[in-house]
């Protein structure tokens, strides 16, 4: 029932496209493995094997961590209407702070959010499909706004000051690299 491909199609992109959200893993060497859902109109396809993803403040910055340790992430897709389908992307990613060259360009493309924390460039290695059968049909209500009102009421100079008191160290004690957050 699975299928794996070097790139995504036209068709899994449209498919990327309807998913009103995704899920992102990755795991330092040592330590917890991360697995986190991320909404909103978050997440750019570039080409066929590289994408851009919006990272907005949360209440943990483990992804960051690991990816200092080890650059690993597997995105991961789910049809909850129509058709059924799991959609995973394999790959590498880097981070991208608000003091880096590429911030503007791509931030950008997201419309520049309140609480835009990082971006993450990811090289797709390894495209899989599977069958998606045992996952249940959800109705799509709203998004929730509870971040977009939270970050905006905090401010720039709030926002960066949750970063450092509250994401700059893993669940596993590792640093996060904040470059740029001062900028």
């Amino acid at each position: 029932m699975a299928e794996r491909f070097s790139e995504l199609s036209d068709s899994l992109r449209e498919f990327i496209a309807a998913q009103k959200i995704f899920f992102v893993a990755t795991a330092a060497a040592e330590g917890r493995v991360n697995l986190s859902p991320k909404g909103y109109d978050s997440l750019r396809i570039l080409n066929k094997n590289e994408l851009v993803w919006l990272n907005l403040t949360g209440s943990g910055n483990e992804t960051a961590a690991h990816l200092l340790d080890s650059n690993r992430m597997t995105l991961m897709f789910c049809a909850f209407e129509g058709l059924p389908r799991i959609l995973r992307l394999y790959g590498t990613a880097e981070v991208i702070h608000p003091g880096d060259d590429q911030w503007q360009e791509w931030l950008a493309l997201f419309g520049k959010p309140a609480g835009s924390r990082q971006l993450f460039h990811m090289q797709i290695e390894l495209v899989q499909t599977s069958c998606g059968y045992a996952v249940p049909f959800m109705d799509f209500l709203s998004e929730r706004y509870t971040l977009k009102q939270w970050t905006e009421k905090k401010g720039d100079d709030g926002i960066k000051h949750y970063w450092s008191a509250e994401n700059s160290v893993s669940l596993d004690g590792k640093k996060t690299d904040f470059q740029g957050i001062s900028n």
